[in-house]
């Protein structure tokens, strides 16, 4: 009896150290990230909103807020759904075409700058900043800074939600709270 409940016990670990729960399936999950240029063809073809991260190579606190945030399974499932997601060097030097205008990289001190970057953050560059565009690609709103996982919450609900149109942002935030 004692073997027999021993298999069973091996068994049923077995068993469930192969079994896959459903949250695992989202943990491989990644956001859908596409060039500027893509993100607006798309726009004019699907309307939709954007959401542009800008980042640099050396900034610490974008590779933390990819790690951390971006690769949150309830919040790349959100992006994916609610906006096209650019993922942009604020250094890079592609160019880029939108609106009749070439945005490129200037050169400044150590590095430089993109001119979309300082275009998409009012002449403000910081990094992260994370910018949301509505769908006639017109900026909503830069948000600098590095965004934890709850905060970046409740601010892409306030914009990917129509939110912005006619609430405060002081009353959504009494009126939401994130579940992360």
């Amino acid at each position: 009896m004692k073997a027999q409940r021993f298999f069973t016990f091996i068994f049923l670990i077995a068993l469930f150290s192969f079994a896959k729960s459903p949250s695992e399936d989202n943990l491989n999950a990644e956001i859908n990230w596409i060039s500027f240029e893509e993100a607006v063809a798309k726009t004019s073809e699907n309307p939709k909103m954007i959401l542009v991260d800008l980042y640099t190579d050396w900034c610490g606190w974008c590779k933390k807020m990819d790690r951390d945030t971006y690769s949150r399974a309830e919040i790349v499932a959100y992006v994916n759904d609610k906006f096209y997601a650019v993922k942009f060097d604020a250094e890079g030097a592609e160019e880029v075409s939108f609106r009749g205008h070439t945005f490129k990289f200037v050169a400044s001190g150590r590095k430089g700058y993109h001119e979309l970057a300082a275009a998409l953050t009012q002449n403000k560059l910081s990094y992260p900043t994370t910018v949301f565009m509505n769908e006639e690609l017109q900026i909503i709103q830069p948000v600098p800074g590095y965004l934890d996982a709850p905060t970046f919450d409740t601010i892409s609900k306030y914009m990917g939600e129509g939110k912005y149109k006619n609430t405060a942002w002081a009353d959504f935030q009494k009126s939401y709270q994130s579940k992360l």
